[in-house]
């Protein structure tokens, strides 16, 4: 496959008809609501007409630097309006938006504007550096993103000269790619999941039916992530319905400004990632401002320890939503929504379900062979439905493991109950043998984190010469908890889980490694371990250290 709207389905039958261009939603907004606020970022604000004139000029100026229909627009930036106007400028053009997580090194964002085949390079002013290296045979051209002195132009300039062109959003049809949503990279290199206009407007649907019922332009929703994955795909949802986005002011994550900007703007919905959504409840400003303006709040990219659940549901409500998906299915696989989160354990309680499968999406817990499992067993977590991708872009060979008779394969474990009720062991590259028995990390994570002074933990697999495989378990204990021994957590944790799944060391650090969307990935833990001489335990009269 060496062109974008050429990649297959993966199982799933190509259509070919007309649908909407994805930039319709701002020309909707911009007759609808055009004097209503639909962007806010520090002290600037802009109406939906502005927005609308501003994507329009963007879009003129790229059309005359040569982009069209099907090219690929890399972006490198971090959150900020000119790089919300650029996504739409692309849809406009039936180009593809092309974005990278703004805190990956030159030479990664390199590979990535390559392995897209990138014609153009839109660089924010803070990245000299990636500017300078980013190349690829097809690349013609680098544009600024704000400030700086490197490029051809900036957006800012371009959108200046070209103020009041009209530019109409070009015809495409439902397989035409809109974006190029690249995997985190988690194993291997990252790959460009294609995401399509027709896909993504039953993604928008879909979004809009189970996450966030009733939105309007009334409500408004605060951006804590970067626009670049998860956080860009709930803004495009919520611009379906006309609601403004505000911004942080600045890069850093500043908690106490989010709650700020939560009580000043009346904000009802957040998208997050359970690390985040932990440290904003923890946080002191939680109790300082009025949040009780917040209808939804969102978590997704991993799943939420049921104590941090308890935490998030005592000090802000009835208001957390989980869903459960991958870039390749746009989050469409399973919702939690509101009144399923119980406040409290008990016999009604759901506890560790990621709910259930979403609108018009069909989930499959497979064995090894494909066959599908029977409730409680448990397998790969696979689905099919409108929202799973158009494949990986020019990679016959990962798409060939990902779809087996149709099904994308997520590469998760779990098991479904009777209801339908999916839940989410743990990734298939996590799962350890150890003696024999599978272990699943997550299982006692869980156990480990109803202990109160622990606030964090990872557990992973790692080579024993008896076992073949133990666990050990990396902690991190709560602000003002207090220290907490081996021996305390190997007691506290004896009568929860049996013997064979027992991490045979634990280790107490300050905090556990983040990726750039606030995950804990089990390799980074592992390098981590490496680095500080932590994997080998079994070394005589090793004493290694802890912190």
């Amino acid at each position: 496959m060496s062109e974008a709207n050429n990649a297959p389905r993966g199982g799933i039958n190509r259509m070919s008809h007309r649908v909407m261009n994805l930039a319709h939603l701002l020309t909707q907004n911009a007759r609808r609501h055009g004097d209503r606020t639909g962007f806010i970022w520090a002290d600037r604000s802009r109406t939906w007409r502005e927005i609308n004139s501003h994507v329009s000029a963007l879009a003129a100026a790229l059309a005359a630097r040569g982009i069209v229909k099907g090219d690929r627009i890399l972006v490198h930036s971090r959150n900020c309006d000119e790089m919300f106007w650029s996504m739409f400028a692309a849809f406009r053009l039936g180009a593809v938006w092309v974005p990278t997580n703004f805190r990956l090194m030159p030479d990664e964002v390199t590979y990535l504007g390559t392995a897209s085949g990138a014609k153009a390079f839109l660089c924010h002013g803070d990245f000299p550096d990636h500017a300078a290296a980013v190349s690829g045979p097809a690349l013609e051209f680098t544009w600024r993103i704000g400030e700086g002195a490197f490029g051809e132009t900036s957006l800012g300039e371009a959108i200046k000269a070209n103020a009041g062109t009209r530019v109409d959003n070009v015809a495409v049809k439902y397989d035409d790619p809109c974006w190029f949503f690249f995997t985190s990279g988690t194993t291997g290199r990252s790959k460009a999941a294609v995401l399509t206009h027709g896909q993504m407007a039953f993604v928008i649907t879909n979004h809009l039916a189970d996450l966030t019922p009733g939105t309007t332009e009334r409500d408004a929703t605060l951006v804590v992530a970067p626009l670049s994955h998860g956080a860009g795909i709930h803004q495009l949802v919520q611009t379906a319905r006309g609601v403004p986005t505000i911004l942080l002011p600045t890069e850093r994550f500043d908690i106490a400004e989010a709650f700020r900007l939560i009580e000043a703007h009346r904000v009802s919905n957040i998208f997050t990632v359970p690390t985040i959504l932990k440290m904003m409840v923890e946080h002191p400003a939680a109790d300082r401002f009025d949040h009780s303006s917040l209808r939804y709040v969102i978590y997704a990219g991993a799943p939420m320890y049921r104590e941090d659940q308890k935490a998030a549901l005592k000090k802000l409500g009835p208001v957390l939503v989980q869903y459960f998906g991958l870039g390749e299915v746009t989050g469409n696989i399973t919702v939690l929504p509101t009144e399923l989160h119980d406040r409290e354990d008990g016999p009604q309680a759901r506890i560790g379900t990621c709910g259930f499968e979403r609108t018009g999406m069909q989930v499959s817990i497979q064995g090894d062979d494909g066959r599908e499992l029977k409730p409680f067993e448990t397998g790969e977590i696979c689905v099919i439905g409108p929202a799973v991708f158009a494949g990986y872009y020019d990679n016959p060979d990962a798409n060939a493991m990902a779809f087996r008779d149709g099904w994308f394969r997520t590469g998760d474990l779990g098991h479904m109950d009777e209801e339908g009720f999916v839940y989410i062991t743990g990734r298939a590259s996590d799962m350890y043998i150890s003696g024999g028995s599978n272990i699943y990390p997550r299982e006692v994570e869980e156990k480990i984190l109803t202990h109160p002074g622990i606030g964090e933990v990872a557990v992973l697999g790692v080579p024993d010469p008896v076992w073949g495989e133990v666990g050990i378990a990396v902690c991190v204990p709560r602000e003002g908890a207090g220290s907490v021994t081996e021996a305390e957590m190997a007691g506290f944790l004896a009568p929860k889980v049996p013997r064979y799944k027992m991490p045979k060391r634990f280790f107490f650090w300050d905090a556990l490694p983040k990726s750039g969307y606030g995950k804990i990935p089990k390799r980074l833990v592992r390098d981590e371990l490496e680095a500080r001489g932590l994997l080998d335990f079994h070394a005589p009269n090793n004493q290694p250290k802890t912190n």
